[in-house]
């Protein structure tokens, strides 16, 4: 693990590690904090709950691929910290709703709908920017290292969350949320490349578009994965809504969702670990034998099991997720030209969230109608279809692991050029 930590000495890198750290560590905190911030407010129910997180999941879909479009033209940092301070100021206008006791459902669900497209314009940006940074043999470490950063974060911003919720309210935990955002944005600002040698302006945005599709089509490995993820978030709405229902009703409230969501980050950090020296010669049939981890919680929050077991099967979860993320981004970052990585990773995500939205606003009406015994289970047995199918083509089982192809800059020091759109 030491070997890998050396990846912090390039300072871009460095900067964008302390980015992704302080906004995420807000954004965790958010995880635990935002359900029960609706369900306690003036008609807040688990289908309002369900409309809130579908406004930023829609939002962020209709927006990834414009998002990548605008990441393979222009310098990807200066778009994320255009994209934090956007985050910053919804989510700071959410913060002082709910505080305040004035936060209304269309309001909320407004808000929510722009922090999404914050979200779209982050997104593809982030994933081009780290093989412009880091290059070769350390492109897996830094993707272990951004990934555990995401999941340590998690372990306190969600157990803050919780405190937060049952201590001076909802509103504080969105608060802090807001604040890194905007401490994000000046870290990210410090990110300095070379000049690209990206082509930009030429096109039209609908051309680069296609020439996205064509790279992104031409994979079969790459969309077929992304079609069953499209799945596995379509079906994960159905924790997302139904969890914290759960949690209120029959496991103790916020502070038991919270315990759930924080073991969980404890597996996806020990996913991390496991991930930095898992080197698999066929990382894509890996990293989906790994999302047979995702089906276990879906079938005990369906029968009643108790806080623990929930836990420990979220611990798996983790595990498995984080395996799964860091095989799957180093694997797009080595095989697909640095030009086109942003628009392929847009696809990625428009693709594997496009169900969410409809998911996430049926949940609720379709537990009404059958019960959440019955929609958890289907969900879990939907998944495991997909999961098995996917494993099942030949194209999934056999991409190889190589050195990575993307003709990427080399990076630089703080004091040299910037990267600039030619």
């Amino acid at each position: 693990m030491r070997g890998d930590l050396s990846v912090l000495g390039e300072r871009s890198f460095l900067h964008l590690f302390l980015a992704q750290t302080v906004s995420l560590f807000g954004s965790a905190t958010a995880v635990g904090v935002l359900p029960f911030a609706v369900l306690g407010m003036r008609g807040g129910s688990a289908t309002m709950l369900g409309l809130v997180l579908c406004a930023r999941s829609l939002a962020q879909v209709m927006l990834l691929l414009f998002g990548g479009v605008l990441a393979d033209r222009l310098p990807r940092f200066w778009l994320m910290v255009g994209s934090n301070i956007l985050a910053f100021c919804s989510q700071g206008l959410a913060a002082l709703l709910f505080i305040t006791h004035a936060a209304v459902p269309a309001e909320i669900v407004g808000l929510s709908a722009v922090n999404g497209a914050a979200g779209a314009l982050f997104l593809p940006a982030a994933k081009g920017i780290v093989p412009q940074l880091v290059t070769g043999q350390r492109l897996q470490a830094a993707n272990v290292l951004l990934r555990l950063s995401r999941n340590s974060t998690l372990i306190i911003g969600t157990a803050l969350g919780g405190l937060l919720v049952v201590t001076v309210g909802a509103g504080w935990g969105l608060s802090v949320d807001a604040m890194t955002f905007g401490v994000s944005a000046v870290l990210l600002s410090g990110i300095r490349v070379r000049r690209s040698s990206r082509v930009v302006g030429g096109a039209s945005v609908l051309a680069d578009l296609a020439e996205g599709w064509r790279e992104f089509s031409s994979r079969s490995w790459v969309w077929l994965v992304v079609v069953q993820f499209a799945l596995v978030n379509g079906c994960g709405a159905t924790i997302d809504v139904l969890g914290p229902l759960i949690a209120k009703q029959r496991l103790g409230g916020a502070a038991a969702w919270a315990a759930i969501l924080a073991v969980q980050s404890v597996g996806l950090v020990g996913g991390s670990l496991v991930a930095a020296r898992f080197r698999p010669r066929f990382p894509i049939r890996a990293a989906v034998i790994a999302t047979f981890g995702f089906l276990p919680p879906f079938f005990l929050f369906a029968a009643g099991a108790p806080v623990w077991l929930l836990a420990a099967s979220m611990l798996v979860n983790g595990v498995c997720v984080d395996v799964f993320e860091v095989l799957w981004d180093t694997t797009l970052q080595s095989q697909v030209p640095g030009e086109s990585l942003s628009r392929i990773s847009s696809y990625d995500a428009f693709g594997s969230f496009v169900l969410g939205p409809l998911c996430l606003s049926l949940v609720g009406p379709l537990s009404a109608a059958i019960g959440t015994t019955r929609t958890l289970l289907g969900a879990g047995a939907l998944l495991s279809l997909i999961t098995i199918a996917t494993l099942a083509a030949r194209s999934v089982r056999q991409v190889t692991a190589v050195v990575p192809v993307s003709a990427a800059p080399v990076p630089v020091s703080a004091a040299t050029t910037p990267e600039i759109a030619t």
